[in-house]
């Protein structure tokens, strides 16, 4: 009966965790008006954490203190992932636009369909690698589309000053949050599989507060003094997009196959530049909405045809 009720979900937590994840960009544009990257990160999984502890600790206790020391260990360097990830994702978001910023972070299944022949022993296909070049293009396209001034003519800067240009540097940023986000889930795939997902998503969560509250302190950062609108939507950041949005999408990997949940959290840079363009008044460029469809359609190609 339960599992039936849980497969009727399904059409209705696909779009919820859609639109839970793409709205975090929002909540972090909104909450970096009064605090620094580094506190809404550390702020957002603590807050997450402390969320999901009371049903972690009171119906899934036994299960982890049953947990094993190479399950500990995997769950804490899972967690260091995930802290680097949204540490370097959410400091972008100060150099460049969201709809720039989401579309690079969300080409993490890409870099976990080229990583799993290395760690997992799975088969890289030739389409995967034209996928692979196809997104690398589109990311050189919204490089020069944010670089370049289009009126009257193409005119671009010299290489030395594209180089040390603030978009560059925030999809610098966001890029590294999806190789981040690749360890992460390269993990998750093997720890997954022996932990259900409120022990799992407690460890990682956890692991990851911890590991961001240490980066804040050392880069001399408070978490207190600020707007209690910021306080607001930094825990509609850990309520809605962490807690609804991520872990909808490890709850689907129990019905669905990893590839299908993969090439649905595409749909989030899609999202993000929507609720942009509403709330934030940012309309991408034609260079930005060409480059991001080439990096998309690579990266689908990539985790489609990934075994």
């Amino acid at each position: 009966m339960q599992e039936r009720q849980s497969r009727l979900l399904l059409p209705l937590a696909l779009p919820t965790a859609i639109v839970a994840v793409s709205s975090s960009s929002i909540f972090i544009r909104f909450a970096q008006a009064d605090a620094p990257s580094l506190v809404i990160a550390a702020l957002r999984l603590v807050i997450a954490s402390l969320l999901l502890a009371p049903l972690a600790l009171t119906r899934y206790r036994a299960e982890l203190l049953r947990l094993t020391r190479r399950e500990l260990i995997l769950g804490a360097v899972s967690g260091l992932f995930l802290a680097i990830h949204f540490a370097m994702w959410i400091t972008s978001l100060e150099y460049t636009t969201v709809a720039s910023s989401v579309v690079f972070v969300s080409t993490g299944p890409l870099w976990v369909a080229l990583l799993s022949p290395v760690f997992l022993n799975e088969q890289l296909t030739r389409p995967a690698v034209v996928g692979l070049a196809i997104a690398l293009i589109g990311g050189t396209i919204i490089g020069l589309a944010e670089a370049c001034t289009w009126a009257g003519g193409p005119q671009c800067p010299e290489l030395g000053q594209i180089l040390q240009g603030q978009s560059i540097w925030g999809n610098f940023l966001a890029l590294c949050g999806a190789w981040a986000v690749s360890g992460y889930l390269l993990i998750g795939r093997k720890a997954r599989a022996r932990i259900s997902l409120i022990p799992y998503i407690f460890l990682v969560y956890g692991a990851s507060a911890v590991v961001l509250t240490i980066f804040m302190t050392t880069a001399q950062q408070n978490p207190f003094g600020y707007e209690p609108q910021t306080y607001l939507w930094i825990f509609l950041l850990a309520a809605v997009s962490q807690l609804i949005g991520h872990s909808t999408f490890n709850w689907l990997l129990k019905y669905l196959p990893a590839t299908l949940v993969a090439v649905t959290t595409l749909s989030e840079p899609v999202g993000s530049a929507v609720l942009a363009y509403f709330f934030l008044k940012e309309t991408p460029s034609m260079g930005v909405l060409i480059g991001g469809a080439l990096i998309l359609f690579g990266v689908f190609l990539t985790s489609r045809q990934s075994q």
